[in-house]
């Protein structure tokens, strides 16, 4: 059985890996669609948004439909960076499940 310090050290060398992975993720991109690529959002892999593109086509519509596809672009990138996330966190922790949930 490992002792006290052992944990700790293992405790000390996860934090190092999960601080890595938040910085790498903030520096890596994704692009999500919608309308079949009239709208494109672009959001880092934390999530947050860093990007729009909105094809000038896209924008003589109706206002409504726009808006929906914004949304739906930008819900489309963030799930994208959502997943990348989860996959970067299981090679940080080896799969291990965490008792809580890490801040994007």
């Amino acid at each position: 059985m490992p002792d006290l310090s052992q944990l700790l050290q293992l405790g000390q060398q996860m934090q190092v890996k999960l601080t890595q992975m938040q910085s790498d993720l903030s520096q890596r991109t994704v692009t999500g669609t919608a309308g079949g690529g009239m709208v494109k959002a672009t959001v880092d892999g934390r999530g947050r948004i860093r990007a729009l593109e909105i094809d000038p086509g896209a924008a003589t519509g109706d206002r409504e439909m726009l808006e929906d596809l914004v949304l739906a672009a930008i819900t489309d990138a963030q799930r994208r960076a959502e997943d990348i996330y989860r996959d970067e966190l299981k090679k940080a922790t080896g799969g291990l499940p965490l008792p809580f949930q890490l801040p994007l």
